[in-house]
């Protein structure tokens, strides 16, 4: 009895026939049908799973990575699933971490350093239907004690909170999210287990959810998200979303307000660093989802069309096709710079009856307001931040060309950040192209170079605060008491009487030291003479 009503709870009717159709049917596909090349696999991903089949456990590359051998691409990332749980996988390996609450999972970690290399295992789960879970009534933050000891939870709304239940490999299959990602990969005999036609799809070029969409995505929001990236990832591949996935997309994405704000920030930053971010702005205002997924992201499609921003999101795309480190406090700062630099042009003006402030503070007290109005305290505060403030905090230091500045910036931790932060600058105007070929060149060079480069631009200052000079006339103010004879032929003469080019501080703040030329004197007449030094005399 008690058997027929968990049978009943899970979909499993008699015979058997509607659990097939929801687990869908088991094929093997061997090497000459699927064609994926196995030079393809990395051999990381190989040797785990190797390692979990001689211990005595099934183990698969799955998803993506299956998804894009079959397409004849080389993953970027490749998972493993397996029926050993996390304690038997970590076990296994020496450098192996079990991380995660929600869904319990093992990166196992080769390699150390920036050149690491993490092969994520998760562990076939049992396909459960929420009508049998338990049930919180709160969130995980506000539930955390009651979640502590559960493995299957949901909230109200039916949103999975705990997935921790183990099953067999149909049942695996068939809570993933999209026909293509739900596939498995047998490095050793190159075997693909599809048990719900993802070859199928794959060759189709389609994006379609397994199971009810609207049910898929009240389980898990989230999935939206996932949606919308590979839709923009495949796009490219001529990849077109199932018309029943799209439908309830707009509808469903209301559900997105409960998941915690965390969680949205690291897929709002996976949907614009995986190499396809203008690609993912377009399949946001296509699908109608431009507005509403997360506060940010909407910043960045409402801004992707300004040449500043476009030309991040370009950058970032370019660095990731070829293979190099994008970092998402860059491309926040791009997004986010029109706001620092008209709330610090704002404060250095006294706009709106504010009061006039330095440059340094009113740069400050800017990125302090573009914090608390577009990041808040989701990673506003930490090492995001600090790298973000500290791009726009060099900003106004590359237009100091003199003295021991530029040796000092250069030797900044984030120096590469900010210089193409100003790059970008320069390739839409905002700042001189031949400030940026300078700085460039200044980073890269000897110092006996870059003292060269130092004394151009004192000389490229000194012609033009010359320039200024003689285009801008000269009225002095006659100072109380003085002849007004004394003040002309004292002007541009030193306490010595030599004559001195008057020159301006320069803009970097440091002044430049006047020039001595040596006065011709008129051998004196009789009469006394006259002109300025005569006049001058005459005066006292």
């Amino acid at each position: 009895m008690i058997k027929k009503f968990i049978d009943k709870l899970l979909g499993k009717g008699a015979g058997g026939t509607q659990g097939k159709s929801r687990f869908g049917k088991r094929q093997e596909v061997p090497a000459e049908v699927h064609g994926i090349d196995p030079a393809l696999v990395d051999e990381r991903a190989k040797n785990v799973v190797t390692t979990l089949q001689q211990a005595g456990y099934e183990a698969y590359v799955v998803g993506g990575a299956v998804r894009d051998l079959l397409l004849g691409l080389r993953p970027k990332d490749f998972d493993v699933a397996t029926n050993a749980t996390p304690e038997q996988v970590k076990s296994l390996f020496r450098r192996a971490f079990i991380i995660g609450r929600r869904f319990r999972i093992v990166h196992v970690v080769y390699g150390r350093g920036r050149e690491h290399e993490v092969i994520e295992v998760s562990t076939f789960r049992a396909y459960m239907d929420n009508a049998a879970a338990e049930q919180v009534a709160g969130n995980e933050r506000t539930s955390k004690g009651e979640l502590a000891s559960m493995k299957h939870a949901v909230d109200a709304s039916g949103r999975v909170l705990r997935d921790n239940v183990w099953g067999p490999q149909e049942e695996d299959a068939a809570r993933r999210d999209f026909t293509v990602n739900a596939m498995y990969y047998d490095p050793a005999n190159q075997v693909v287990v599809d048990y719900h036609n993802g070859i199928e799809d794959a060759q189709k070029l389609t994006l379609r959810m397994i199971g009810d969409p609207a049910t898929r995505y009240r389980e898990d929001p989230v999935r939206i998200i996932r949606a919308i990236r590979f839709s923009a990832k495949l796009a490219a591949l001529g990849f077109k979303m199932e018309a029943k996935t799209a439908a309830p997309l707009v509808e469903s994405s209301k559900l997105l307000a409960d998941v915690p704000q965390s969680r949205l920030f690291d897929e709002m930053l996976k949907l614009l660093q995986t190499g396809h971010a203008i690609a993912t702005v377009e399949q946001l205002n296509k699908l109608g989802l431009a507005r509403g997924i997360y506060p940010l992201l909407d910043v960045v499609v409402e801004r992707a069309d300004q040449p500043f921003v476009k030309a991040a999101l370009q950058d970032t795309d370019r660095r990731v096709s070829e293979g190099k480190p994008v970092a998402p406090s860059f491309l926040l700062a791009c997004v986010l710079w029109a706001d620092v630099r008209d709330g610090w042009a704002q404060r250095q003006e006294g706009r709106n009856g504010q009061r006039a402030q330095a440059p340094f503070p009113a740069l400050q007290d800017a990125i302090d307001d573009v914090f608390n109005a577009r990041i808040g305290d989701v990673s506003g505060r930490g090492k995001l931040a600090a790298d973000m403030r500290e791009i726009w905090m060099m900003q106004p230091r590359f237009d100091k060309r003199t003295g021991s500045t530029p040796y000092s910036l250069v030797e900044q931790a984030r120096f590469r950040a900010a210089f193409d932060f100003m790059r970008l600058r320069a390739d839409v105007g905002e700042v001189s192209e031949a400030i940026a070929e300078w700085w460039q060149e200044f980073s890269t060079a000897d110092d006996m170079r870059r003292q060269d480069l130092l004394d151009q631009v004192r000389e490229e200052q000194k012609v033009r605060q010359r320039v200024r000079v003689r285009e801008t006339p000269q009225q002095p103010l006659k100072p109380r008491g003085e002849p007004a004879g004394r003040r002309a032929a004292d002007a541009g003469r030193n306490d010595e009487g030599d004559e001195v080019e008057t020159v301006a501080v320069p803009p970097d703040g440091e002044a430049l030291a006047p020039r001595k030329r040596r006065r011709r004197r008129k051998p004196r007449t009789g009469g006394g003479g006259g002109g300025e030094g005569g006049g001058s005399a005459a005066g006292e």
